[in-house]
Protein backbone atom coordinates (compact mmCIF):
# COMPACT_ATOMS: atom_id res chain seq x y z
CA UNK A 1 0.00 0.00 0.00
CA UNK A 2 1.00 3.47 -0.92
CA UNK A 3 0.53 4.83 2.83
CA UNK A 4 2.82 2.08 4.08
CA UNK A 5 5.61 2.87 1.40
CA UNK A 6 5.66 6.34 2.39
CA UNK A 7 6.33 5.70 5.89
CA UNK A 8 9.60 3.94 5.22
CA UNK A 9 10.53 4.89 2.07
CA UNK A 10 11.96 8.46 3.70
CA UNK A 11 14.33 8.67 1.09
CA UNK A 12 11.89 10.31 -1.16
CA UNK A 13 11.93 13.40 0.97
CA UNK A 14 15.41 14.11 -0.09
CA UNK A 15 14.38 15.32 -3.53
CA UNK A 16 12.64 17.65 -2.13
CA UNK A 17 15.02 21.12 -2.64
CA UNK A 18 16.39 18.97 -6.00
CA UNK A 19 17.24 21.06 -8.89
CA UNK A 20 18.21 21.74 -12.52
CA UNK A 21 18.82 24.16 -14.74
CA UNK A 22 18.23 24.97 -18.53
CA UNK A 23 19.21 27.57 -20.72
CA UNK A 24 17.06 27.93 -24.46
CA UNK A 25 17.45 30.34 -26.87
CA UNK A 26 13.57 31.01 -27.53
CA UNK A 27 13.39 31.00 -31.32
CA UNK A 28 10.92 31.90 -34.08
CA UNK A 29 9.86 28.01 -35.29
CA UNK A 30 8.27 26.30 -32.14
CA UNK A 31 6.05 29.76 -32.13
CA UNK A 32 5.27 29.56 -35.44
CA UNK A 33 4.51 25.85 -35.45
CA UNK A 34 1.91 26.32 -32.85
CA UNK A 35 0.60 28.77 -33.95
CA UNK A 36 -0.37 26.87 -36.89
CA UNK A 37 -1.26 23.94 -34.91
CA UNK A 38 -3.97 25.60 -32.88
CA UNK A 39 -5.34 27.11 -36.31
CA UNK A 40 -4.26 30.68 -35.26
CA UNK A 41 -3.90 32.95 -38.28
CA UNK A 42 -2.21 35.82 -36.80
CA UNK A 43 1.14 37.38 -37.78
CA UNK A 44 3.62 35.14 -37.16
CA UNK A 45 6.00 35.98 -34.34
CA UNK A 46 9.26 37.63 -35.10
CA UNK A 47 12.89 38.80 -33.05
CA UNK A 48 12.01 40.62 -30.38
CA UNK A 49 8.01 40.38 -30.21
CA UNK A 50 6.82 39.01 -26.85
CA UNK A 51 5.61 35.57 -26.43
CA UNK A 52 1.96 34.61 -25.32
CA UNK A 53 1.25 33.24 -21.96
CA UNK A 54 2.09 29.77 -21.39
CA UNK A 55 4.32 29.74 -24.72
CA UNK A 56 7.05 29.29 -22.87
CA UNK A 57 6.10 25.59 -22.62
CA UNK A 58 7.87 24.78 -26.20
CA UNK A 59 11.18 25.66 -24.51
CA UNK A 60 13.62 24.39 -21.89
CA UNK A 61 12.61 21.02 -23.43
CA UNK A 62 14.42 17.51 -21.44
CA UNK A 63 15.82 15.72 -24.64
CA UNK A 64 15.67 12.37 -22.83
CA UNK A 65 17.35 8.96 -25.13
CA UNK A 66 14.62 6.66 -25.98
CA UNK A 67 16.36 4.01 -23.81
CA UNK A 68 15.70 6.28 -20.76
CA UNK A 69 11.86 6.37 -21.16
CA UNK A 70 9.49 4.34 -19.38
CA UNK A 71 6.18 1.90 -20.95
CA UNK A 72 4.10 4.96 -20.75
CA UNK A 73 6.30 7.18 -23.18
CA UNK A 74 7.38 9.45 -19.64
CA UNK A 75 11.24 9.89 -19.03
CA UNK A 76 12.14 7.62 -16.54
CA UNK A 77 11.95 9.40 -12.32
CA UNK A 78 14.77 9.00 -10.36
CA UNK A 79 16.62 11.95 -11.36
CA UNK A 80 14.99 15.74 -11.40
CA UNK A 81 11.85 13.77 -10.31
CA UNK A 82 11.34 11.99 -7.35
CA UNK A 83 11.00 8.05 -8.13
CA UNK A 84 6.97 7.71 -6.97
CA UNK A 85 6.03 4.08 -6.95
CA UNK A 86 2.82 4.94 -9.03
CA UNK A 87 2.59 4.66 -12.41
CA UNK A 88 0.56 7.23 -13.93
CA UNK A 89 1.89 11.00 -13.99
CA UNK A 90 -0.73 13.45 -14.90
CA UNK A 91 -0.41 17.59 -15.08
CA UNK A 92 -3.12 18.33 -12.51
CA UNK A 93 -2.57 22.21 -12.23
CA UNK A 94 -0.74 25.10 -12.39
CA UNK A 95 0.12 29.06 -11.34
CA UNK A 96 2.30 31.20 -13.33
CA UNK A 97 3.11 34.61 -12.83
CA UNK A 98 4.61 36.86 -15.95
CA UNK A 99 7.14 39.22 -14.21
CA UNK A 100 8.47 40.69 -17.77
CA UNK A 101 7.80 39.86 -21.01
CA UNK A 102 9.90 37.06 -23.02
CA UNK A 103 10.44 37.80 -26.12
CA UNK A 104 11.77 36.04 -29.69
CA UNK A 105 15.53 35.94 -29.83
CA UNK A 106 16.52 35.76 -26.13
CA UNK A 107 18.55 33.27 -24.75
CA UNK A 108 16.87 32.55 -21.43
CA UNK A 109 17.73 30.01 -18.64
CA UNK A 110 15.26 27.93 -16.36
CA UNK A 111 15.83 26.93 -12.87
CA UNK A 112 13.69 23.93 -11.61
CA UNK A 113 13.43 23.05 -7.66
CA UNK A 114 11.11 20.10 -6.42
CA UNK A 115 8.97 22.21 -3.41
CA UNK A 116 6.56 19.58 -1.89
CA UNK A 117 5.96 15.48 -2.29
CA UNK A 118 2.23 14.98 -1.12
CA UNK A 119 -0.10 11.62 -0.23
CA UNK A 120 -3.41 12.02 -0.78
CA UNK A 121 -6.46 9.74 -1.01
CA UNK A 122 -8.98 9.73 -4.10
CA UNK A 123 -11.88 8.22 -5.30
CA UNK A 124 -9.25 6.12 -7.65
CA UNK A 125 -6.95 5.04 -4.81
CA UNK A 126 -3.75 6.58 -3.83
CA UNK A 127 -2.39 9.63 -5.31
CA UNK A 128 0.94 11.47 -4.78
CA UNK A 129 1.07 15.18 -5.65
CA UNK A 130 4.78 16.63 -6.93
CA UNK A 131 4.92 20.64 -6.65
CA UNK A 132 7.89 21.95 -9.16
CA UNK A 133 8.75 25.86 -9.30
CA UNK A 134 10.27 27.11 -12.04
CA UNK A 135 11.90 30.57 -12.78
CA UNK A 136 12.92 31.80 -15.88
CA UNK A 137 15.50 34.56 -16.52
CA UNK A 138 17.02 36.86 -19.37
CA UNK A 139 19.66 39.37 -19.46
CA UNK A 140 16.90 41.60 -18.11
CA UNK A 141 16.31 39.67 -14.78
CA UNK A 142 13.35 37.30 -13.82
CA UNK A 143 10.79 36.92 -16.69
CA UNK A 144 8.22 34.33 -15.41
CA UNK A 145 8.00 31.97 -11.91
CA UNK A 146 5.71 29.19 -12.10
CA UNK A 147 4.26 26.12 -10.01
CA UNK A 148 3.48 23.20 -11.89
CA UNK A 149 1.63 20.40 -9.70
CA UNK A 150 1.68 16.87 -11.14
CA UNK A 151 -0.16 13.97 -9.74
CA UNK A 152 0.86 10.08 -9.45
CA UNK A 153 -2.09 7.70 -9.26
CA UNK A 154 -2.30 3.66 -8.85
CA UNK A 155 -2.74 1.48 -12.43
CA UNK A 156 -6.26 1.45 -13.97
CA UNK A 157 -8.58 -1.15 -12.53
CA UNK A 158 -11.48 -0.63 -15.18
CA UNK A 159 -13.02 1.94 -17.42
CA UNK A 160 -12.05 5.59 -17.12
CA UNK A 161 -15.14 6.71 -18.69
CA UNK A 162 -16.81 9.34 -16.87
CA UNK A 163 -20.75 10.33 -16.93
CA UNK A 164 -21.87 13.25 -18.49
CA UNK A 165 -22.56 16.25 -16.73
CA UNK A 166 -25.92 17.60 -15.92
CA UNK A 167 -26.04 21.02 -15.76
CA UNK A 168 -26.08 23.43 -19.19
CA UNK A 169 -22.25 25.09 -20.07
CA UNK A 170 -22.92 28.38 -18.28
CA UNK A 171 -22.77 31.15 -20.37
CA UNK A 172 -19.58 33.53 -20.97
CA UNK A 173 -18.38 37.03 -22.78
CA UNK A 174 -15.78 34.86 -24.11
CA UNK A 175 -16.36 31.71 -25.88
CA UNK A 176 -14.68 29.55 -28.15
CA UNK A 177 -15.27 25.95 -29.42
CA UNK A 178 -12.36 23.45 -29.99
CA UNK A 179 -12.56 20.29 -31.89
CA UNK A 180 -9.16 18.41 -31.14
CA UNK A 181 -8.51 16.05 -33.94
CA UNK A 182 -5.63 13.20 -33.94
CA UNK A 183 -3.33 15.63 -35.70
CA UNK A 184 -3.99 18.17 -33.28
CA UNK A 185 -2.66 16.12 -30.43
CA UNK A 186 0.22 14.65 -32.20
CA UNK A 187 1.84 17.75 -33.08
CA UNK A 188 1.78 19.37 -29.79
CA UNK A 189 2.68 16.43 -28.41
CA UNK A 190 5.99 17.15 -30.85
CA UNK A 191 6.57 20.35 -29.92
CA UNK A 192 6.84 20.22 -26.66
CA UNK A 193 8.75 16.83 -26.99
CA UNK A 194 5.95 14.59 -25.04
CA UNK A 195 6.13 11.22 -25.81
CA UNK A 196 2.97 10.31 -23.37
CA UNK A 197 1.35 7.56 -25.26
CA UNK A 198 -1.78 8.69 -23.83
CA UNK A 199 -1.86 11.25 -26.57
CA UNK A 200 -1.06 9.52 -29.82
CA UNK A 201 -1.20 5.79 -28.99
CA UNK A 202 -5.14 4.53 -29.09
CA UNK A 203 -4.54 0.92 -28.60
CA UNK A 204 -2.37 1.90 -25.57
CA UNK A 205 -4.95 4.71 -23.89
CA UNK A 206 -7.93 2.50 -24.46
CA UNK A 207 -6.67 -0.98 -23.25
CA UNK A 208 -4.22 -0.11 -20.45
CA UNK A 209 -4.91 3.08 -19.02
CA UNK A 210 -9.28 2.50 -19.85
CA UNK A 211 -10.20 5.57 -21.68
CA UNK A 212 -12.34 6.03 -24.65
CA UNK A 213 -9.86 7.90 -26.86
CA UNK A 214 -6.71 9.79 -27.11
CA UNK A 215 -6.72 12.69 -24.24
CA UNK A 216 -6.32 16.21 -25.20
CA UNK A 217 -2.78 17.51 -23.15
CA UNK A 218 -3.47 19.39 -19.99
CA UNK A 219 -1.31 21.93 -20.92
CA UNK A 220 -2.85 22.41 -24.53
CA UNK A 221 -6.22 23.20 -22.75
CA UNK A 222 -4.80 25.24 -20.45
CA UNK A 223 -2.78 27.28 -23.40
CA UNK A 224 -6.02 27.97 -25.16
CA UNK A 225 -8.00 29.14 -22.14
CA UNK A 226 -5.09 31.49 -20.98
CA UNK A 227 -4.92 32.79 -25.38
CA UNK A 228 -8.64 33.22 -24.79
CA UNK A 229 -7.94 35.58 -21.64
CA UNK A 230 -5.08 37.36 -23.23
CA UNK A 231 -6.93 38.34 -26.37
CA UNK A 232 -9.87 39.30 -24.85
CA UNK A 233 -8.71 41.02 -21.70
CA UNK A 234 -8.19 44.74 -20.85
CA UNK A 235 -4.30 44.10 -20.62
CA UNK A 236 -1.48 42.25 -20.88
CA UNK A 237 -1.97 38.83 -18.47
CA UNK A 238 -0.02 39.61 -15.47
CA UNK A 239 -0.95 35.83 -13.81
CA UNK A 240 -2.63 32.79 -14.92
CA UNK A 241 -3.42 29.72 -12.67
CA UNK A 242 -5.54 26.56 -13.04
CA UNK A 243 -6.47 23.03 -12.21
CA UNK A 244 -7.79 20.19 -14.66
CA UNK A 245 -11.31 18.80 -13.34
CA UNK A 246 -11.89 15.66 -16.23
CA UNK A 247 -10.02 14.50 -18.80
CA UNK A 248 -11.12 15.75 -22.77
CA UNK A 249 -11.07 13.45 -25.13
CA UNK A 250 -10.11 13.87 -29.16
CA UNK A 251 -12.54 13.88 -31.61
CA UNK A 252 -14.85 15.20 -29.48
CA UNK A 253 -16.04 19.26 -29.25
CA UNK A 254 -15.11 20.99 -26.45
CA UNK A 255 -16.27 24.72 -25.41
CA UNK A 256 -13.61 27.35 -23.70
CA UNK A 257 -16.05 30.07 -21.52
CA UNK A 258 -14.63 33.21 -19.99
CA UNK A 259 -15.05 36.73 -18.68
CA UNK A 260 -14.13 39.36 -16.59
CA UNK A 261 -15.43 39.04 -12.36
CA UNK A 262 -14.03 42.54 -12.06
CA UNK A 263 -12.01 45.15 -13.53
CA UNK A 264 -8.60 43.01 -12.97
CA UNK A 265 -9.44 39.40 -12.66
CA UNK A 266 -11.40 36.83 -15.27
CA UNK A 267 -12.56 33.47 -14.50
CA UNK A 268 -12.47 30.53 -17.07
CA UNK A 269 -13.30 27.57 -17.85
CA UNK A 270 -13.74 24.12 -20.31
CA UNK A 271 -16.53 22.28 -20.62
CA UNK A 272 -16.70 18.35 -22.31
CA UNK A 273 -19.34 18.30 -25.49
CA UNK A 274 -21.45 16.30 -22.88
CA UNK A 275 -21.26 18.92 -20.37
CA UNK A 276 -18.60 17.44 -18.26
CA UNK A 277 -16.01 20.40 -16.31
CA UNK A 278 -12.76 20.31 -17.62
CA UNK A 279 -10.63 22.74 -16.31
CA UNK A 280 -10.96 26.01 -14.39
CA UNK A 281 -8.84 28.82 -14.72
CA UNK A 282 -8.34 32.60 -13.42
CA UNK A 283 -6.14 35.57 -15.23
CA UNK A 284 -5.05 38.30 -13.88
CA UNK A 285 -4.13 41.77 -16.04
Amino acid sequence: MIAGWWRVDEQLTNWIGRQEEVEDLITEWPAAALQATLGFTDPPLREGDELPPLWHWLYFLPTVLRSDLGTEGHARLGGFLPPVPLPRRMFAGGRTEFVAPLRIGQTAGRRGTVVSIEEKQGRSGALVFVTVRYEVTTEAGLALREEQDLVYREPASGSEVSPPGTDPIPPGAWIRTIIPDEVMLFRFSALTFNGHRIHYDYPYVTQVEGYPHLIVHGPLTALLLADLANRNGPDRVRSFSFRGRSPLFADNSFTLVGGMEDQNQARLSVWSHDRRLAMTAEADF
